[in-house]
């Protein structure tokens, strides 16, 4: 079965068109292989089922293929009609009325109950499924029907997709390694005092002892990386717009895993004196009268840290000489709903994460990525000695957007760094590199004084998901610790004592 469209339209005229029946069934008979084909393959395109011309105007059903859309066909046929009826008999279009349209999707399986502007109904049948469309001209014009049946053929896609393993491919492993530590390292971190559970959820303090852990991470991030590769610092904003995310690409799909913003209605103490009488009087916050005050999401706080880093060079041409550019990021925290997932230190809500941007060209972008590799690699060898592999997985736009399988290696994709976590044999996500082609230069309109095609990537650097790889493998205690790793983190502060 093939994707398949049926219309059903009505041209809405200013006077009858009667007298130009004949004509219009002529015009309608040869569009079938002119206008009504044309940019399709031999003998694909859009047909035209049925024509009927009454005193209000002339109705038409069109079946055709996804060469050319029936929306597309019907107006395709809006101008020559206009002409012909305009020239030669002085009857204008009014307007154009669907009354029906049925797009038929090839699915293996139903998708279950959605909720999708536009559609009143979808059915499930004879392997397809079948999609009542409630649009009108104005929507047709728009594209709203394409971006309609992209979204239904990319969850069709997703429902059919098996699993990690469709879209990981092992490029290379350290093999096995002896492990000086079994246990879930974050109870024995909070019985040591070095982490403590914050007051949010998903979230920790991480006392002296982790902090100098974390420190240490960013003196390598910064020794064998920032400095040797010619990294620039910057701050980029903690809170993301909807703008922003658009742009991006995630606002696709970021919905279900981010905080959300929303600022207070007004300023004016007085709008908000209730609030502040109704705690002072029961010490209870009131939640649903805050919920009330406060107005619409302006968008969230900080998912994945380099979008708002964009807006920076959103519209500008950057020189030849600039490129490749290398930024990074290490101001401020990430936040993600975990829901379910939530872990211990390995997954949490709030996050510290160092990111690293870069942008040129697509050779620039591609060697960049692989001088990345060499460092990842030197640094989880040689300094942190952990048990560790890296697989080429589907980039995160391809996988939120619903598009599955691998990109070619070695150009658009995501490389995961995974480390075992002896205490459950599992493997945990410590570390990505992604190489995102065109999409952000593209999305936030950023060119090149030569005006070639600009790519970009990003690394981000999760300090909790490095913690949580080396804690699990080596344990807490310094004395397992790698001599390369030791040297840096040097003596750990005192934590602090409690009565």
């Amino acid at each position: 079965m093939e994707l398949e469209f049926k219309i059903t339209g009505i041209f809405r005229t200013s006077a009858d068109p009667g007298p130009a029946r004949e004509a219009i069934l002529t015009l309608l008979k040869d569009a079938r292989s002119t206008i009504l084909s044309k940019g399709a393959p031999e003998g694909k395109g859009a047909r035209i089922t049925s024509v009927d011309v009454d005193t209000n105007g002339i109705a038409i059903n069109i079946t055709s293929d996804r060469y050319v859309r029936a929306h597309d066909a019907i107006l395709r046929l809006r101008k020559p009609l206009a002409g012909l009826l305009g020239k030669e008999h002085r009857i204008g279009i009014r307007g154009i009325d669907i009354t029906q349209y049925l797009v038929t999707i090839p699915s293996e399986q139903p998708l279950g109950e959605l909720k999708i502007p536009y559609v009143n109904s979808m059915e499930y049948t004879q392997g397809a499924l079948v999609l009542s469309l409630d649009v009108g001209l104005s929507e047709i014009e728009k594209r709203i029907p394409d971006r309609i049946i992209s979204l239904i053929e990319d969850k069709v896609t997703a429902s059919s997709y098996g699993g990690k393993g469709e879209h990981w491919d092992l490029l290379w492993s350290s093999g096995k390694k002896a492990h000086q530590f079994n246990k879930d390292p974050t109870p024995e971190l909070v019985k040591l005092g070095w982490i403590k559970r914050g007051a949010s959820r998903g979230q920790w303090i991480h006392g002296p002892q982790s902090t100098a852990i974390f420190r240490a991470f960013e003196h390598i991030v910064i020794e064998e990386i920032i400095k040797p590769l010619g990294y620039r610092e910057m701050i980029f904003p903690k809170l993301v717009t909807w703008d922003v995310w658009k742009r991006s690409g995630h606002a696709k799909g970021v919905y279900p895993e981010i905080y959300y913003v929303c600022p207070p209605k007004t300023r004016d103490p007085e709008f908000w004196e209730e609030v502040a009488d109704y705690y002072k009087v029961t010490l209870e916050v009131p939640i649903d009268k805050i919920a009330s005050k406060i107005d619409k999401p302006i968008g969230g706080l900080c998912y994945a840290q380099c979008p708002p880093f964009w807006p920076f060079l959103q519209g500008e041409t950057l020189p030849d000489d600039g490129f490749p550019l290398l930024v990074f990021d290490r101001s401020g925290t990430s936040h993600r709903y975990e829901s379910g997932g939530i872990h211990g230190m390995e997954r949490v809500d709030e996050f510290h994460r160092i990111e690293l941007v870069f942008m040129g060209t697509q050779e620039q972008v591609l060697a960049h990525s692989e001088e990345m590799q060499k460092k990842y690699m030197h640094i989880f060898n040689d300094i942190l000695d952990l048990e560790w592999r890296m697989a080429w997985v589907t980039p995160w736009f391809m996988a939120q957007e619903g598009l599955t399988g691998l990109a070619d290696k070695g150009s658009v994709g995501t490389i995961d760094y995974e480390a075992v976590m002896p205490y459950k044999d599992e493997w945990l996500e410590f570390q990505n590199l992604s190489v995102n082609g065109d999409k952000y230069p593209k999305g936030f309109n950023v060119k090149s004084q030569s005006n070639q095609e600009l790519w970009s990537g990003c690394s981000g650097i999760g300090l909790e998901r490095w913690a949580s790889a080396l804690y699990a493998q080596k344990g807490p205690d310094p004395d397992n610790w790698p001599d390369a790793f030791n040297k840096i983190v040097g003596e750990l502060p005192e934590g602090i004592r409690f009565l």
